[in-house]
């Protein structure tokens, strides 16, 4: 459930799929500390190109330095990849070979303790990807009422026991505001059942939060929405998710694609009948991996 990357999560299989080469341009979406950005740069050299969006500044900084070697054929923006579209008409491309997304948090904004994404230290409850983002986790947590809270983290928590997460809340908020992790993390511990081992309690409520706060669902799809129109013919588009409310939507997109959603016939192949995941030693190496699948078409 918890998905970070210390590093790029499916590299090989990443770089294979986007069938990188000379001359080509690339994007990629969520370009982090830029690890996939660099595959795409070296793979595609001498005169690859690569598009680098990212909503996080400290993302952008980490990537300006990790491709720095590659000055000249890259170019970074600060910004959603729901806004890829508007980002390649700004710099005049019409279309690109390929796209990238890999999704969830990073590693780095994990282990950024201010920002309160991980339940593993106390910090603010915040959640932010984007310091531009009006809504906290906290100011969610404040204004919802049971329903609501219950109604998130069963919808974009799958969390079992949301309804008492949900009541045990609004009872905490009364006697005084919920405003870090830890302070959070003792309610959802009064609320589950000290038999389920696994996961950490907190680590479905955590996500729920985040994934409002960051409207991380509504992003995907309006991605989705412009993806096609973004690729060249024989483009590809390769999409790496961490849970299953991301994955189905991803699954759902790209059948529907291949189906051709009522042309005479599809636009798009399906590369991945099934997702492909990281193997045993990839995960051995970064336990943190293992939820990852990657899903894949390409433009006919």
């Amino acid at each position: 459930m918890e998905e970070i990357r210390h590093h790029p999560v499916l590299l090989e299989e990443v770089l294979e799929t986007l069938h990188c080469r000379p001359g080509r341009v690339y994007a990629d979406g969520t370009v982090g500390a830029g690890g996939h950005s660099r595959g795409v740069l070296e793979r595609s050299s001498p005169s690859g190109r690569l598009i680098g969006l990212d909503w996080d500044e400290e993302a952008l900084e980490r990537a300006r330095k990790t491709l720095s070697p590659f000055a000249g054929r890259f170019e970074l923006r600060r910004a959603n990849y729901r806004d890829c579209r508007s980002v390649l008409e700004s710099l005049s491309i019409s279309g690109v070979d390929g796209v990238l997304l890999d999704l969830g948090v990073s590693s780095e904004q994990l282990e950024s303790r201010e920002r309160g994404f991980s339940f593993r230290w106390d910090a603010p409850l915040d959640m932010r990807m984007s310091q531009e983002t009006m809504t906290t986790a906290q100011e969610l947590i404040r204004k919802l009422s049971a329903a609501e809270l219950e109604r998130l983290l069963r919808e974009l928590g799958e969390e079992r026991w949301a309804r008492r997460i949900a009541r045990n809340i609004v009872r905490a908020r009364q006697k005084a505001p919920l405003r870090t992790t830890r302070e959070l993390i003792e309610v959802i511990e009064r609320s589950v059942p000290p038999r389920r081992r696994g996961i950490h309690p907190a680590t479905r409520t955590f996500q729920a939060l985040r994934i409002a706060v960051n409207e991380e669902l509504n992003n995907l799809k309006a991605f989705l929405g412009d993806a096609p129109d973004l690729l060249n013919s024989g483009g590809r588009l390769c999409i790496i998710s961490y849970h299953s409310l991301e994955d189905r939507i991803v699954k759902n997109h790209f059948r529907e694609w291949a189906r051709g959603e009522g042309r005479k016939t599809p636009s798009f192949a399906l590369l991945t009948p099934k997702p492909v995941v990281p193997s045993g030693e990839e995960v051995s190496r970064n336990p943190r991996a293992r939820s990852a699948k990657m899903r894949a078409v390409a433009k006919l």
